[in-house]
């Protein structure tokens, strides 16, 4: 019997990883972009997490007159700052974000259907 190796279990934790990587002075700092829907076929997209230090309404600016749509920055008590656009400009919204060089194609995430 004293081939055998007894290994005792010890505490593993499943999201160590994980959290070494928010914690992390290297953290990714996703762009969320999502859609809501309203009424009817009314949707709004939502985009989240910029850097602070991005002029959000001069962002918005931009966005309004490249994609001919309406939209505005509400502050949000946990997510602080988002913007809104109408309709669905997910796709719109990540390209123009990735061609104007305010965020790398690999820190965006696109939720929704």
């Amino acid at each position: 019997m004293s081939d055998l190796d007894v290994q005792i279990p010890t505490a593993f934790d499943p999201f160590a990883d994980a959290n070494a990587e928010d914690s992390g002075a290297g953290a990714k700092e996703y762009v969320h972009i999502r859609i809501q829907q309203r009424n009817g076929r009314k949707s709004l997209t939502t985009v989240q997490g910029l850097k602070k230090e991005f002029s959000y309404n001069k962002i918005l600016k931009d966005l309004k007159k490249e994609f001919c749509c309406n939209g505005t920055v509400v502050q949000d008590p946990e997510l602080g700052q988002v913007i809104q656009l109408q309709g669905d400009q997910r796709k719109n919204v990540s390209t123009f974000l990735v061609q104007v060089g305010i965020v790398k194609k690999d820190n965006i995430k696109i939720h929704g259907f």
